[in-house]
């Protein structure tokens, strides 16, 4: 385990001063004649992930640290202090979590898990793990500079992802309401007995494994979207796009497929603004973070396969209407 943390720890250096080299040192106007060879069509995907990567990466790195430093300092008590008892008044405050606790959707299954042990309501627990990852400054601000031309999509990302999870939240409670859907598994809480130093040098250890961890996802959605946009057949992407029906759907499956970091998924979005609906784009912009690859692992690995099979429908459902009855 810890020969593997050290190999990960220098790839991750080597490639960063590889990556400084370049930027600093390597003047590629001089290699102007790649051009040449490359095929044109290449070039293009180069061009258009380039672009997409610089932009998310500065939101994907302040990202990580806050996780980190909430995720440190921040204890499930005093997270469930902030929330009333009240069943049906409770999914409010638990639904603008993020605004104070700002997580992305890695991050707040676990830490979701840990409440729900430690006493929360079932149903609160799934609104903030749906509405956190969406309804933080850090998303909004990304959101709000990808779109930087229609600014309005930032705003509707927000309001639609917290109607999403207020509803996604009450029907959990009228199906689930107190039943235990955990997998017994012992939670051990890592900041007991830790000095202030040792907890600095912990946020540093998790930052740097979940920057490399969502910057893989992030590389692999900017390649996606790239190629996406430079081989699908143009006729075809119209066809599914000007789909009213259709078209949201497509965009939910491809948020779940790409698995991004809620702070680097709307350069994705936004590199499709001329393609799809703004209707389109904010279910690309809603449903990813609440659920896609790498939290449906995490969830089967903490909750009963029935239920995550339920919650599953849940959140398709209610995120697909919504975004529906939204006049954009």
């Amino acid at each position: 385990m810890a020969w593997s943390r050290f190999l990960r720890e220098t790839i991750g250096v080597v490639l960063i001063a590889l990556f400084l080299f370049l930027f600093f040192f390597v003047d590629f106007t001089s290699l102007a004649h790649i051009k040449d060879i490359i095929p044109k069509n290449w070039m293009n995907v180069n061009t258009i992930f380039l672009s997409i990567f610089l932009e998310a990466a500065p939101f994907v790195l302040i990202g990580v640290f806050v996780s980190s430093i909430i995720q440190t300092f921040i204890t499930e008590e005093q997270l469930k202090k902030a929330i009333p008892r009240n069943p049906f008044l409770a999914v409010v405050p638990a639904a603008l979590a993020g605004l104070v606790f700002p997580m992305c959707e890695c991050a707040i299954v676990p830490v979701v898990r840990r409440l729900i042990q430690k006493g929360m309501p079932l149903h609160i627990g799934m609104v903030i793990l749906v509405s956190t990852p969406i309804l933080n400054p850090i998303v909004f601000a990304s959101t709000y500079y990808a779109f930087r031309t229609t600014p309005y999509i930032a705003y509707y990302r927000l309001g639609l992802a917290f109607v999403a999870a207020v509803i996604i939240g009450l029907i959990v409670y009228c199906l689930y309401r107190n039943q235990n859907v955990l997998k017994d598994q012992t939670v051990v809480n890592p900041h007991i007995h830790l000095g202030f130093e040792s907890r600095w040098k912990q946020i540093l250890q998790h930052a740097a494994d979940e920057f490399f961890s969502t910057g893989k996802f992030l590389l692999i959605g900017a390649l996606i979207a790239s190629c996406f946009q430079t081989f699908l057949d143009r006729q075809l992407l119209e066809q599914v796009a000007s789909n009213h029906v259709l078209s949201p759907a497509v965009m939910m499956g491809l948020g779940y497929v790409l698995s991004l970091c809620s702070e680097a998924d709307a350069f994705i979005a936004a590199s499709l603004n001329h393609t799809f609906s703004a209707q389109s784009l904010l279910a690309f912009l809603v449903f990813g973070p609440m659920l896609d690859i790498k939290n449906t692992l995490m969830l089967l690995a903490y909750f009963k396969k029935r239920f995550v099979a339920s919650f599953f429908v849940i959140v398709i459902v209610v995120v697909y209407i919504v975004v529906q009855c939204a006049r954009v």
